[in-house]
């Protein structure tokens, strides 16, 4: 699975540490909720950089007293029609500021990257042939939007009443 971050394929310096037991204190990892639940100390313990993943049915609300411990946030995508890590990531943005890196991971697909930046993710697990072309097919695909975001581009409304 490849990482694009900005734009440009990435390293991913984490290890998925969901069906670990016990998880690895000696690397920087992404933990399930129930890991984080259930291993929380000895994690922090570890001083290692550290991510949450959350799956669709698992609201950032569970975690926003501890985002200051994560260096990213992994919203998954578990199908097509399952949206709900666009209203996760706008939360985690918006309402409890996360800055750290925000990853869509699952079934992300290509059509799907310019709103799921829109809505803070800046970071994608793809699994086409060639991510960095996949990312560039679609980057500009829009120039305007109907939806508002947190992310400061003016919407359709917004650019008529201006004009």
């Amino acid at each position: 699975m490849a990482l694009i971050r900005n734009g440009r394929l990435v390293d991913d310096i984490y290890i998925d540490a969901r069906a670990l037991d016990p998880v690895p204190v000696d690397r920087p990892v992404i933990v399930s909720l129930q890991q984080w639940q259930a291993h929380r100390d000895t994690v922090l313990a570890s001083k290692q950089s550290l991510g949450v993943r959350l799956q669709s049915d698992q609201s950032p609300s569970l975690i926003a007293g501890d985002l200051g411990h994560f260096a990213v946030v992994a919203l998954e995508f578990p199908e097509f029609r399952d949206g709900r890590a666009y209203t996760h990531a706008r939360l985690l943005r918006e309402r409890f500021g996360f800055r750290g890196e925000l990853r869509a991971v699952g079934n992300v697909l290509q059509e799907q990257l310019n709103g799921m930046q829109r809505c803070g993710f800046d970071s994608f697990e793809i699994t086409a042939t060639d991510p960095v072309a996949a990312w560039q097919s679609v980057k500009d695909d829009h120039s305007v939007w109907y939806q508002a975001t947190g992310d400061g581009r003016p919407r359709a409304l917004e650019l008529r009443q201006r004009a």
